[in-house]
C-alpha cells in the first residue's frame, strides 16, 4: 500500500456500495503455555531428565486459554477499539491479528500484512532517536528521498525534543513513554492496510493524544484499518465509532463504541 503522500486512495466501499473487510477472524482460539516456579525440587536435573523420557509435561507449565471462539469482522476506514479487564485477551488477539501468535482452532484473515506498533518499527537502544527514525521509515518501503523530508516532522510529532536534542541521544536514555510515542509516530508516518496499537496513545501529554488521536483518523480516512487497545476510556470515545468489549478471551459486546463503552463501565462499576 501507498505511504500517505500518494495522491490517490482506495475507497471504503466496492463499487456497488458494499463495504471492504480487512480482518476476518473466525472462531479464534489461543492458547499459549505460561512457565513458572512449580514446587520445590520439580525442576531438578534428575527430575527434569525423568519428564523427558516419560513425555510428562513439567508441573511448572500451565496452558492459558487467552481467546475462546473469538469471530468478527473488520472493515476498511474503521477505528475498532478494544476494551476489557487486564488479561481478557486484548494484547494476544492483536498479536494473533498481526500473525505473531498462532490460532489453536480456527483462522483470521487479513488483507496484506497487518502492522503491530512497536514490532514494525523496532527501536535500537544503542542508536539516536534519529537514527532510528531513518532506518524504520527505510524498513516500511519509503524512499531516501521521502526519509530525508519526513525524518524531522515525524521527530517533531513524537515530542522527544520537548524538553532538549533528544533525538541525538541513543535510545537507551529514553523514557518508556519517549520511546512509545517515537514507534506511534514512526509507525504511522505511512498509511497502512491494518494498524494495531496497543495503549501507545496512553503516553505523552494531552497535545500528543490531540496529534496521535487526528493520525488515527487521517488512517481511517486512507482507507486503513485501525485497532486500538487502550485503558483510556476518553481516547477509545474519541477515536473509534466501533467497540469490541473482550472479557476471559470471549467478546461481551460488539457494536457502537457509546453503547459498548456504557455495558462496559456498568460492568466495572458493579465490580
Amino acid at each position: 500500500m501507498a505511504d500517505q503522500t500518494t495522491t490517490t486512495r482506495p475507497t471504503s466501499t466496492t463499487p456497488d456500495g458494499r463495504r471492504i473487510p480487512t480482518v476476518v477472524v473466525d472462531d479464534a482460539h489461543v492458547i499459549y503455555r505460561v512457565h513458572g516456579a512449580g514446587s520445590a525440587g520439580s525442576n531438578t536435573p534428575a527430575n527434569a531428565l525423568r519428564r523427558l523420557v516419560s513425555r510428562v509435561p513439567s508441573p511448572a507449565v500451565r496452558e492459558v486459554h487467552a481467546v475462546k471462539g473469538v469471530s468478527f469482522t473488520a472493515y476498511r476506514g474503521e477505528a475498532i477499539g478494544l476494551i476489557g479487564s487486564n488479561g481478557s485477551g486484548k494484547s494476544t488477539l492483536l498479536r494473533t491479528i498481526a500473525g505473531l501468535l498462532p490460532v489453536n482452532k480456527g483462522a483470521v484473515y487479513t488483507q496484506g500484512q497487518p502492522s503491530l506498533l512497536g514490532v514494525n518499527a523496532a527501536l535500537l537502544n544503542d542508536l539516536p532517536g534519529e537514527r532510528n527514525v531513518t532506518l524504520g521509515l527505510l524498513a516500511m518501503g519509503l524512499s531516501p528521498e521521502e526519509v530525508r523530508r519526513r525524518a524531522p516532522e515525524i521527530i517533531e510529532f513524537s515530542g522527544i525534543n520537548e524538553r532538549g536534542d533528544f533525538a541525538s541521544l541513543p535510545m537507551r536514555t529514553y523514557s518508556s513513554g519517549m520511546s512509545a510515542r517515537l514507534r506511534f509516530a514512526i509507525s504511522s508516518a505511512k498509511n497502512h492496510d491494518v494498524l494495531l496499537i496497543d495503549e501507545a496513545l496512553a503516553t505523552g501529554d494531552r497535545r500528543f493524544r490531540r496529534r496521535s488521536e487526528q493520525r488515527v483518523r487521517e488512517l481511517r480516512e486512507g482507507a486503513g484499518t485501525v485497532f486500538l487497545v487502550s485503558h483510556q476510556i476518553g481516547t477509545i470515545r474519541e477515536t473509534c465509532e466501533r467497540t469490541i468489549w473482550l472479557e476471559s478471551g470471549v467478546i461481551r459486546a460488539d457494536g457502537p463504541t457509546s453503547d459498548v463503552v456504557a455495558q462496559y463501565e456498568e460492568y466495572t462499576s458493579g465490580k
